[in-house]
């Protein structure tokens, strides 16, 4: 059985030529929603577990944590059939600056803020899926947010993250630019979308179980989410640690700490 926008179809054959009679309606369609990790995709290569190079805070007085999180990663079809292109975040990101949240399961609200503004950083980095503790070769271009988490902004997420418990990540967005591949030489215009885009596929083992995914050129970043389960799970916590002070920051802590001594 194959389903596309509760549409199901017996055969796979009348499953492509719907999409390709009503492409427009599904692009549309895909566009106007904003996408998270609202699903879980099965068949995706499996997630080693351990690669997040997670340094825990043991110093239980600890109130800041500095984490690197991959937001979100390229290169990989995802459970909504869509593989992010190198790119995909440029113009977004060079719009909406500090206006991006690193936040708790996407909910937009305000007890679920891990870090904004001055605490954040949100950029893109070219690197190996080796590095990020995956067994496949080549590089992925990472959605990055080098985040500040307090604890009292979200203590809940806060002990998350000094625990090592954060291992994957979504990113909240909305497509602006894709195109329809579709492996099937009756349909040559979305067949040359298919063989430019799918070389660059990470996760292989997918395209041995679809002839269809849309390759999304770029996008809209809103935000980006620790969650349980990423619709992309290629997105680990590089790193979590304890916060080094500046020497203007340890002046302020010991004329605070003489004055209540006084």
């Amino acid at each position: 059985m194959f389903n596309i926008l509760g549409k199901s179809f017996e055969t796979e054959k009348e499953y492509l030529q719907h999409i390709v009679d009503n492409e427009a309606f599904i692009i549309d369609t895909k566009k106007s929603k904003m996408k998270m990790a609202d699903a879980f995709m099965s068949n995706v290569v499996a997630v080693n577990k351990t690669i997040g190079k997670v340094q825990k805070a043991a110093d239980q007085d600890v109130k800041e944590l500095l984490v690197k999180a991959i937001i979100n990663t390229t290169n990989v079809i995802d459970s909504h059939e869509d593989m992010h292109v190198k790119g995909i975040w440029d113009k977004s990101l060079s719009e909406r600056g500090d206006n991006i949240m690193h936040l708790q399961e996407h909910k937009h609200s305000f007890d679920s803020v891990i870090a904004r503004g001055e605490d954040l950083k949100a950029y893109v980095e070219d690197v190996t899926w080796k590095a990020l503790g995956f067994d496949m070769e080549g590089k992925t271009q990472a959605l990055t947010f080098d985040s500040l988490v307090k604890e009292e902004e979200n203590p809940f997420m806060f002990k998350q993250y000094s625990k090592g418990n954060v291992t994957e990540h979504s990113v909240g967005m909305q497509y602006v630019k894709m195109a329809t591949c579709i492996d099937d030489d009756d349909y040559p215009e979305f067949k040359e979308n298919w063989d430019k885009y799918s070389p660059m596929v990470a996760n292989k083992d997918v395209l041995e179980t679809t002839k269809v995914f849309w390759a999304v050129t770029e996008a809209k970043v809103i935000e980006g989410s620790a969650v349980l389960m990423g619709s992309n799970s290629f997105t680990p916590t590089v790193s979590t640690q304890t916060k080094e002070l500046t020497q203007k920051e340890i002046n302020e802590i010991a004329v605070k700490e003489w004055l209540e001594i006084k």
